[in-house]
């Protein structure tokens, strides 16, 4: 058997004694932290912790925290990373004057990534998502969903799944994987939708299932995407296959996502950049949680979520990175953290809350990851001395972690 100790810790964030499955309202914005404290690891696991002065005196490994502090991994439940090419010039589009919309009915948005997509061999696309996977998680990332959806062909959308599930193979972190044929109507079915959502469920979901690519469906419920009834019709087709619901909804408009996510078990409906008081008051009826992405909304000038009030009526908050070529270039979760206070007017300890427990329960990762918990897997990531928590979303420009650690065991931060 392995060890490591962290002594010397300034803070340890997020340690739990009765490790909790999600947090929600008011006790979002309670983060447990103990002070002067050591982190104990054995092989891949959180073995103990505490005050410093019950700090056991030996390990294989020793790394002194003095000034630095501990948290546990960031957990990201909503990305696109496998992608074949950036799309700066829709960035371009945009200052501008285009719309997100009115570059997509010009064939740009996600039908270009997928045209794109379609050219690019698997093991390019293998080769530039386990580049991003490293990148991520030298920011401290420490478990991660990959949605498709820029495949829109049988074809392109397995070879996507594919490519996750290779990643699987290799990565240090867990990595969920989420199929989303239904991100954007081909062209060449723009008048014939129905033909391309029969070609979704009776062709992509029956072989994603035979060659076990996922475990959750997204579907585009959205203005100028899907309506709630075709979003249903395909929810539904993914129940009978087995893979679990997840909705982008209610980016553009108030377009019903979140009530036909709600009515299918969705595990979460992200965006809500458009909630009101009905989709509130939906997702408090039942147990799908509301993912926000507001670094998405950040990057195409759109309202930010209402975090304030989702909070503020009992909700369990999750933040994402929403990492895609189009509308959110940029995997870190620390930044997200930060505009989610700068922005959405979320206490650090509540954005931290959902970018660590909350993102590890989108995940249906709570038991083994989003907290510092023993039994739990040690990974965590240790930060720059840094004078207190406010700091990390305070200075937004910095890059504040300075140690990975994963399974147990050091991983080169993007400091290195």
């Amino acid at each position: 058997m392995s060890s490591l100790l962290i002594r010397n810790i300034k803070t340890l964030v997020q340690a739990e004694t009765n490790p909790r499955p999600l947090v929600k309202g008011a006790d979002m914005a309670v983060l447990p932290a103990i002070n002067n404290a050591f982190l104990l690891i054995e092989n891949d696991r959180i073995a103990s912790f505490g005050a410093m002065e019950r700090c056991p005196d030996r390990a294989d490994q020793i790394v002194d925290a003095a000034g630095r502090m501990v948290f546990p991994s960031w957990c990201d439940s909503h990305t696109h990373l496998v992608f074949a090419a950036s799309r700066e010039e829709e960035f371009v589009d945009r200052i501008r004057g285009l719309t997100y919309e009115e570059i997509a009915q010009r064939g740009g948005g996600i039908l270009n990534s997928a045209r794109r997509l379609q050219q690019t061999s698997e093991d390019d696309l293998f080769e530039s998502a386990l580049l991003r996977l490293h990148e991520v998680i030298g920011y401290g990332t420490g478990a991660i969903e990959i949605k498709s959806g820029y495949g829109l062909t049988l074809e392109s959308e397995l070879k996507m799944l594919r490519v996750v599930k290779r990643l699987k193979a290799v990565s240090p972190i867990p990595i969920k994987a989420t199929f989303l044929g239904a991100h954007a109507v081909p062209a060449e079915y723009k008048e014939r939708r129905n033909d391309y959502i029969d070609l979704i469920i009776n062709d992509m979901m029956p072989k994603v299932v035979e060659e076990n690519l996922a475990e959750y469906c997204d579907v585009f419920c959205d203005r100028g995407f899907y309506t709630v009834a075709e979003t249903d019709r395909i929810l539904k087709a993914a129940a009978r296959f087995g893979l679990k619901a997840k909705i982008h909804a209610n980016e553009l408009d108030y377009s019903g996502g979140v009530q036909v996510g709600v009515a299918n078990g969705a595990i979460s409906v992200d965006h809500l950049e458009y909630t009101g008081d009905a989709e509130i008051a939906a997702l408090l009826e039942g147990g799908t949680l509301p993912t926000l992405l507001p670094s998405c909304a950040f990057f195409l000038g759109i309202p930010f979520a209402p975090a304030r009030k989702m909070i503020d009526a009992g909700l369990p908050v999750v933040l994402a990175t929403d990492f895609n070529p189009g509308s959110s270039p940029s995997g870190r979760m620390s930044l997200v953290v930060s505009l989610a206070c700068l922005k959405m007017n979320m206490l650090p300890e509540e954005a931290i809350n959902a970018a660590t427990i909350n993102g590890a329960r989108a995940m249906e990762l709570e038991a083994r990851f989003g907290s510092i918990a023993v039994g739990k897997v040690a990974n965590v990531f240790i930060s720059t001395p840094i004078p207190s928590l406010a700091y990390l979303p305070y200075a937004f420009g910095s890059n504040l972690v300075d140690a990975v650690i994963l399974q147990g065991k050091m991983w080169p931060s993007s400091r290195q």
